[in-house]
């Protein structure tokens, strides 16, 4: 079976990273109960900071983000290992800019991901992801966001969200720990 997986809060947990390193880098003291109370995918707020100071830490940001100590989440390394070695295709496609691809690609390969050349998607945005999930006539995909998610849902693609705090409100099976996603699927 193909399986397609989104990166970035759905295999790792980036935003709460971020969260994280915007705490240390703007000395502010807030609580992991703060973070979870963020209804958005942006997590500037609670530091208050405009929509438009937040886009500027984000890209100003980046590469710390993207390539320091970011954990994936519990058990999802060991279960795209174990999807592969059952003989498997894993996918990723990610909305991460191009100039970073090759680069998270790597770091994916590093952390213990099993990553294929040919099988790696990046540099497009998330309307775009849809035409190569589409193109690709996966199986199952998994993915943080709901407008991602919405639009396929007229696929027979198996769909599946990573459980955030912003997307509490799309009825869609929805993943708390990656262990339990063989027994889901």
């Amino acid at each position: 079976m193909k399986f397609g997986f989104d990166i970035d809060d759905t295999l790792i947990n980036l935003r709460e990273h971020a969260f994280n390193l915007y705490k240390t880098k703007l000395g502010k003291e807030l609580s992991h109960e703060d973070f979870l109370a963020i209804d958005r995918v942006e997590i500037h707020e609670p530091f208050g900071l405009s929509d438009d100071e937040g886009k500027e830490m984000w890209n100003r940001s980046l590469e710390e983000i993207y390539f320091t100590d970011c954990p994936a989440f519990p058990g999802a390394i060991e279960t795209l290992n174990n999807l592969e070695k059952q003989g498997h295709e894993i996918f990723y496609i990610t909305a991460r800019p191009k100039e970073h691809g090759e680069r998270t690609k790597q770091w994916m390969r590093d952390q213990g991901f099993p990553i294929h050349e040919d099988r790696f998607y990046y540099g497009m945005k998330d309307d775009e992801k849809i035409h190569i999930i589409k193109d690709l006539d996966l199986d199952y995909y998994v993915d943080d966001k709901p407008g991602v998610l919405e639009t396929l849902l007229d696929t027979s693609v198996k769909l599946f969200i990573k459980d955030q705090s912003y997307n509490r409100k799309i009825e869609i099976p929805r993943i708390t720990n990656w262990l339990d996603f063989q027994r889901l699927i």
